[in-house]
């Protein structure tokens, strides 16, 4: 069989392909529920850079200064509670057998090693006993319980299976802007 031969069949069988694949389409999807599904697909893939999780990705980690062991590690500057880097787990992470709670308070740290201010997510770990290794009271622009956002007076056990609080770990959530 010749080269041309072959590269002609090939052609015939894509174009045999792709036409039968558009008249079944066109059978069973009107024109109008068609362009609405490629125009939701455009909107879709246009907005998706706009959420906040892909933003907080792509963003550099801040440089990491001193021990998330201790009280005055850079993160826990409006923390009150147990370190959860004393009791299993890390200073963003629960411990094995603690869920996290979606509800949380926040905080702005600023970290030593770059001088810039943070915004500091503060998520309670629940479901298991009190730890009571490494216990801070960190009250650095802390508000009062009426403005309970901002507050780290309250266990935030709530949306979780077992209200029982056992620690409280830091999460950074991006660089906090320039106040004017």
């Amino acid at each position: 069989m010749k080269r041309s031969h072959v590269i002609t069949n090939g052609y015939y069988w894509l174009d045999e392909t792709a036409r039968a694949s558009f008249r079944l389409l066109a059978r069973r999807v009107s024109r109008r529920s068609f362009l609405g599904r490629i125009g939701a697909m455009l909107v879709g893939a246009a907005a998706l850079p706009l959420l906040p999780v892909a933003r907080a990705f792509a963003q550099e980690a801040p440089t990491e200064l001193g021990d998330p062991k201790t009280c005055e590690y850079w993160r826990y500057c409006a923390l009150g509670g147990t370190l959860c880097a004393c009791c299993g787990g890390t200073h963003k992470t629960c411990p094995p057998g603690a869920e996290a709670s979606p509800i949380t308070w926040v905080g702005t740290c600023r970290n030593g090693a770059d001088d810039r201010d943070y915004i500091i997510s503060y998520n309670d770990c629940c479901g298991k006993a009190v730890c009571s290794r490494c216990g801070c009271n960190g009250t650095e622009r802390d508000k009062p319980v009426y403005f309970p956002g901002n507050s780290n007076n309250i266990l935030w056990c709530f949306g979780t299976q077992a209200r029982t609080y056992h620690c409280t770990v830091a999460v950074v959530l991006g660089e906090a802007p320039e106040a004017d």
